[in-house]
């Protein structure tokens, strides 16, 4: 989601040990585009600015926090010290956190359309954006409508708030094509164009309190023609004595939730987003091939599972090979229904990255090699193998701190400890918190993880630019403008409450970029890494070193991590019986000394 209260909420659910689940067989449902690709996740509005006409006004950003329209403003430098606050800002006599919020770089459609052979030369092959729909805030959780992408995302927005303003919402036949939303057709026409996939982001469980339907509410109550699709607690009534409330997503006034019944989100709303989802998937009634390729569904567990049966079997019937992939931070058990082929392909694998982070990115505190392999072969065995292979396999995201800071912060709070883990990884709560540079030692770890993510059995995900160096804490500081080769940017060297510290160089870091490459190309060559068969080969606790293989036909790759600070050897009769050579340099291998922190990758092609 966006911020604090979903990451709260959940504190007392995910504080539980993962729970054991014994492996079924199931009837594979996924799609089959999407197993073992490679995703990339976008935050448009800071990954690239590809048309400044278009750079939103102080204005767009009415209703959204903090609500603070008559500040000076202008778009914030791209290229600027991250904590530095700038002139305009200073101006408001306000804190770091609460202009952050205000910021706007002016990353649009555009700017993604022009990076996708940047994102080809990466190896990517999917993408997903975080929302694209109207909404006043930078992170757009806070929609004003689902039909219509954002006008400040498009090269017209006056004109495309004009058009818009001639509709009426409850006929998608008076829906128009603003210029915003035809260049979302072009993006995914490009995407395809490079045999990638596309999917965006749903925010079903609730709208924005600027939005249409809610603000027809707010101001004609129950005479609204939208009346019945909020959960509204009282109305606005003198005689009585009553106030207009209603229930915000965990208390959130900006953002009202949809009205459930026993059957799912009722029956107004979930017309009006059975309507949307056409309109993407199905756009012009040109056919699937025109539409995104799936959906990522925002706070899934806060919407019921009937109207998740009903939309997927709507999804499918638009297009059999759409993908669905839900943001769910649960364990095995309370996750199953949601993958048992009646609502969603995978999730946001958060677990997955619990798991990571406490092998890798922790020193004292790190689990064993054991460990891991056991709670690995617990998440790998859990729903099917096709499951298995659609899982978005993350280390960080927009609402976690990213990876190249996690590992600058060893031994703190667990991730997997989500409500605890989100505040003490704010720089905004815990001013102990490492924001800085990482080191080159943590680098490594780094490139160890990411390694990790393209070897093992899954979907990949890469948080946009932590493949370009980008660091950061947790919201909103996870959120910086994208490193581009091309720009040069202002070394950090402010804190949040403006003292200085040392500079810390910013710039696209081309080594790591390569790392990240090379580890994408590997897994694009060998079919035994997107869509083999794994199995432990071995788990050295005492040497920190975890080996397993990888198998597809006659592809068959042997993968040595070694998680220590000394040198590893590695034996396996593996070694003398099968003809293995660096997957890499193509020499022979018969005996193996993995160095620290490093990995080793074997194949007999």
């Amino acid at each position: 989601m966006m911020n604090k209260p979903f990451f709260a909420v959940l504190l007392a659910v995910t504080a539980q040990l993962l729970l054991p689940a014994p492996a079924a067989a199931q009837t594979d449902f996924t799609p089959t585009w999407s197993k073992g690709v490679v995703w990339y996740q976008i935050f448009p509005e800071r990954f690239s600015n590809g048309d400044p006409s278009n750079d939103p006004k102080v204005t767009d950003q009415d209703g959204a926090y903090p609500f603070d329209t008559a500040s000076p403003f202008q778009i914030h430098p791209w290229q600027s010290d991250w904590y530095q606050l700038q002139p305009y800002e200073q101006k408001n006599s306000k804190d770091l956190y609460y202009n952050l919020q205000r910021r706007r770089y002016g990353g649009d459609l555009q700017g993604v359309l022009n990076k996708l052979d940047y994102l080809q030369k990466l190896g990517v092959q999917a993408v997903y954006l975080t929302p694209v729909f109207w909404s006043p805030s930078s992170h757009k959780y806070d929609a004003l409508c689902y039909h219509h992408v954002d006008p400040t995302f498009g090269p017209d927005p006056e004109g495309d708030k004009k058009l818009i303003a001639t509709e009426d919402p409850l006929k998608p036949e008076s829906w128009v094509w603003t210029k915003a939303d035809l260049l979302a057709l072009k993006l995914i026409e490009e995407v395809h164009k490079r045999r990638m996939h596309i999917i965006f982001d749903g925010v079903f469980n609730h709208l924005g309190a600027k939005s249409f339907a809610f603000q027809d509410v707010e101001k004609n109550q129950q005479a609204s023609p939208y009346a019945d699709w909020f959960m509204v607690k009282s109305w606005r009534d003198a005689s009585k004595g009553t106030s207009f409330e209603y229930n915000g997503w965990f208390g959130v006034k900006t953002l009202p939730e949809l009205k459930e019944d026993a059957n799912g989100i009722v029956a107004g709303p979930k017309q009006y987003i059975f309507d949307a989802t056409r309109r993407w998937m199905n756009p012009m009634n040109k056919g699937a091939d025109h539409g995104i390729d799936g959906w990522r569904l925002d706070v899934a567990y806060d919407v019921g599972h009937p109207f998740w049966k009903s939309w997927r079997a709507h999804v499918r019937s638009l297009n059999p090979q759409a993908y669905l992939t839900a943001e769910l931070v649960f364990p095995v058990e309370q996750t199953r229904p949601y993958l048992s082929g009646e609502e969603f392909d995978a999730t946001m694998n958060y677990n997955f990255a619990f798991a990571v982070h406490d092998f890798f990115v922790q020193d004292a505190t790190a689990s064993t090699a054991s460990q891991f392999d056991a709670r690995l072969k617990e998440l790998r065995e859990a729903f099917g193998p096709g499951v298995a292979l659609n899982m978005q396999n993350l280390v960080d995201s927009h609402d976690a701190t990213r990876i190249a800071s996690a590992v600058a912060n060893p031994d703190g709070k667990k991730f997997g400890d989500w409500g605890q883990y989100f505040n003490w990884s704010q720089k905004s709560n815990n001013k102990s918190y490492n924001a800085r540079k990482p080191t080159a030692p943590q680098r490594q770890k780094q490139k160890l993880i990411a390694a990790f993510q393209m070897l093992y059995l899954g979907s990949p995900m890469i948080f946009y630019g932590d493949e370009a160096g980008l660091w950061g804490s947790n919201d909103p500081d996870c959120r910086k403008p994208m490193l581009w080769p091309e720009k040069t940017y202002d070394p950090e060297t402010f804190n949040p409450d403006q003292t200085r510290h040392d500079p810390d160089p910013v710039a696209f870091d081309p080594e790591l970029f390569a790392w990240y490459q090379k580890f994408i190309e590997l897994r694009a060559k060998h079919p035994a890494l997107r869509l083999g068969t794994f199995s432990t080969v071995a788990t050295d606790d005492a040497q920190k070193l975890y080996a397993f293989r990888r198998q597809l036909g006659s592809d068959d790759v042997l993968v040595v991590f070694n998680r220590g600070n000394q040198p590893a050897t590695f034996t396996n009769d593996l070694l003398t019986q099968t003809k293995y050579r660096n997957a890499f340099t193509k020499k022979r291998v018969k005996q193996v000394t993995i160095p620290a922190m490093d990995v080793l990758v074997l194949s007999k092609k």
